[in-house]
C-alpha cells in the first residue's frame, strides 16, 4: 500500500519561509499538495505531473514552488513570503498519471487523488 509521509511544517512569522517534504514509498507520476484550514474545504495548492508540468492555485503563484527528487521519491513545496492566510494543515497526495488533473491544466481536487499523507501543520503569525 502506498505511503506518503510529510514533514517540514511549523510556525513562522509572516514573510518567512518553510519547505515541506513528502517521502513516498514508491514513485508516483502525479503528485500534489493540498491544504485545509479550520472550517474550510480542502483546496489544491500545487501539483506536478510526469514531465514536470506544474500547477499552482492563484493565491500562491510567485511564492510557492513545487518540485520533486525522483531518485529519492520525495516531493517538496518551497513556501516563501508566507501570509497568515496560508495557515492550514498541508497534505501530500498522489495519483496515477491517467488521472492527473495537472496534465490537462485543471485545478486539482481531492477526488482526483487516491493516496494521502497524514498532514503537516503550517502556522503563520502576524
Amino acid at each position: 500500500q502506498a505511503q506518503l509521509v510529510e514533514s517540514g511544517g511549523g510556525s513562522v512569522q509572516a514573510g518567512g519561509s518553510l519547505r515541506l517534504s513528502c517521502l513516498a514509498s514508491t514513485y508516483w507520476p502525479c503528485m500534489g499538495w493540498f491544504r485545509q484550514a479550520p472550517g474550510k474545504e480542502r483546496e489544491g495548492v500545487a501539483g506536478i505531473s510526469l514531465g514536470g508540468i506544474t500547477y499552482y492555485t492563484e493565491s500562491v503563484k510567485g511564492r510557492f514552488t513545487i518540485s520533486r527528487d525522483i531518485a529519492k521519491n520525495t516531493l517538496y513545496l518551497q513556501m516563501n513570503d508566507l501570509k497568515t492566510e496560508d495557515t492550514a494543515m498541508y497534505y501530500c497526495a498522489a495519483t496515477p498519471h491517467s488521472r492527473c488533473p495537472v496534465v490537462v491544466g485543471r485545478t486539482p481536487k481531492s477526488a482526483d487523488f487516491d493516496y494521502w499523507g497524514q498532514g503537516t501543520q503550517v502556522t503563520v503569525s502576524s
